[in-house]
């Protein structure tokens, strides 16, 4: 009996484990080269009054998103578009044609 409790246990273990795994995956979206969990490493760079310049993490997510494909959400983000443009520059990266 102390066997089949230790297997049931490794398998609700291992169950719940792929349940988080899967819960996890899931809050993150791809969206334009990008997964929306790693837009929030921008957040800080475009928010306030005075936001600071964007991290590196940032940098690598503004180069590797498509911010093309990303413009209508840019500009119904309620960001301001100065704030975008700022950041873009910071990180070497030009503006996509909604920010023109």
């Amino acid at each position: 009996m102390g066997k089949n409790n230790t297997r049931i246990l490794i398998t609700v273990l291992a169950l719940v484990l792929t349940a988080v795994m899967m819960i996890q995956e899931a809050k993150s979206i791809p969206l334009c080269n990008v997964d929306t969990n790693d837009l929030q490493k921008c957040r800080p760079a475009v928010t306030g009054n005075h936001p600071p310049p964007p991290t590196s993490a940032c940098c690598t997510v503004a180069k590797t998103a498509n911010l093309e494909c990303l413009c209508p959400f840019l500009s119904r983000s309620g960001i301001d578009p100065s704030k975008l443009k700022a950041l873009f520059a910071n990180c070497g990266v030009n503006n996509p044609s909604c920010l023109p």
